[in-house]
């Protein structure tokens, strides 16, 4: 290091430091890092929510959904067995199971229930890493063929009162026109198992039967609703739905997660983009505290910046000299606010249970929110661009203080010395 670089490195960082007690940090510095640490934290912790409830939404909507679909042009897929061939055939493609779905009523005593319909093949289905994964009660195994029974949502089963071994009336949009008017067909199903995926939109719409029992009840005979495809990345899933579509033409129709829930996926980073903005904003006012702490600093030390210009020192000299303080400020506040975001993020779930036990309450409603929990993930590049937006708003902050005192003349300043 020069000679010269390195004054103005010693004399920036003294200035951090109290003239009247010196080694510790003057109250106006330590006010301006703490400022601009809880605005990093804040923006940290916001980020690692946004992020955490997105992987945590899209890892319950996998469970219970299918990483792509395979179905005909009317709603029915006839030739299923040859959809299921040629889906095995692709590259990514581990699993394949056929499925029947149908709007259903479901009713037990007084009470009803409207619910989505879905009948699986138990054997096919557990090759799926998804329902089986999120079983309370029972297994699909209990789905035997002709046996009539049916795995509820729990909170599906609490809204009907109902638990395993009880019965539940299914009635379907299929019947028979009678005199009377149209009469729809109806069975009585045993529950024999329970799942609970984490999101109130499947947990409370979503009873699934063998694949068989859906067809009977539904008239459905040998034909499908479509096939279920396990993928090896998820992610993937477009580019495969793409390339299987072209080859298995135009009778066909195929779908995947990310266009079903594409609303879900795209307000989440709609959500996240406008909140760091304005987050960035409140981390922007911390960082300006920066300007006060510096020309505070500025008139303070008019004197030695006279004694130092005449000593040789140019302005870029002292302009350095404040840059270097400004930094300083910055590189802390940012550092303590990422650490301190960090920390709370990873233990955030830990922490909203403990107050929540503490108060009595549930700041989360699953029926609003999807899910009651508050998953939070850190992630590098989310922290990076964070401290990179905060420390280029405290050097935008420095400029005006570091400008003042390259400008201070040293007659001026030495006249009443």
């Amino acid at each position: 290091m020069a000679l010269r670089d390195k004054y103005e490195w010693l004399i920036g960082t003294r200035y951090l430091r109290s003239g009247h007690r010196r080694g510790f940090l003057s109250f106006i510095t330590g006010i301006s890092i703490v400022g601009l640490a809880l605005g990093v934290a804040v923006l940290v912790i916001v980020m690692s929510v946004m992020n955490g409830f997105e992987q945590e939404l899209r890892a319950r909507i996998l469970s219970v959904t299918s990483h792509a679909t395979v179905t005909g042009t009317d709603e029915t897929l006839p030739n299923w067995r040859e959809a299921q061939t040629h889906s095995l055939e692709m590259p990514g493609v581990t699993a394949v199971a056929p499925y029947i779905e149908s709007q259903a009523m479901l009713t037990a005593g007084t009470r009803m229930a409207g619910t989505l319909l879905r009948g699986v093949d138990p054997e096919a289905e557990a090759h799926l890493q998804g329902l089986a994964g999120v079983m309370k009660v029972g297994t699909l195994d209990d789905l035997v063929k002709g046996g009539w029974r049916v795995v509820l949502g729990e909170t599906l089963a609490a809204e009907l009162g109902v638990k395993v071994g009880d019965s539940v009336v299914i009635m379907v949009p299929k019947g028979t026109v009678t005199p009377a008017g149209f009469v729809p067909q109806t069975r009585r199903f045993t529950v024999s198992g329970l799942f609970a995926s984490g999101m109130y939109d499947y947990d409370h719409g979503l009873a699934v039967v063998n694949v068989t029992d859906a067809a009977r009840l539904l008239r459905m005979g040998d034909v499908m609703s479509g096939v279920r495809l396990q993928l090896a990345d998820p992610l993937a899933a477009p580019q495969v739905a793409q390339e299987l579509a072209q080859r298995l033409g135009g009778t066909y129709l195929v779908g995947d997660w990310t266009r079903v829930h594409a609303n879900f996926f795209r307000s989440i980073q709609m959500t996240k983009s406008m909140l760091f903005v304005i987050l960035s904003m409140i981390v922007g006012i911390a960082a300006f505290n920066i300007v006060a702490t510096l020309v505070m600093v500025v008139k303070e030390k008019e004197g030695d910046i006279a004694i130092l210009r005449t000593l040789g020192a140019g302005p870029a000299n002292i302009l350095r000299m404040f840059g270097v303080q400004g930094a300083s400020i910055g590189l802390a506040g940012v550092a303590a606010g990422i650490a301190l975001g960090a920390l709370i993020s990873m233990n955030l779930e830990t922490l909203v249970h403990g107050l929540e036990r503490l108060l009595g309450t549930r700041f989360l409603d699953a029926s609003v929110y999807l899910m009651s929990d508050l998953p939070a993930q850190v992630r590098a590049h989310d922290v990076l661009k964070v401290a990179v937006v905060a420390l280029l708003l405290c050097l935008l902050a420095t400029l005006y203080p570091a400008w003042r005192g390259a400008r201070v003349l040293p007659a001026e300043a030495l006249r009443h010395d």
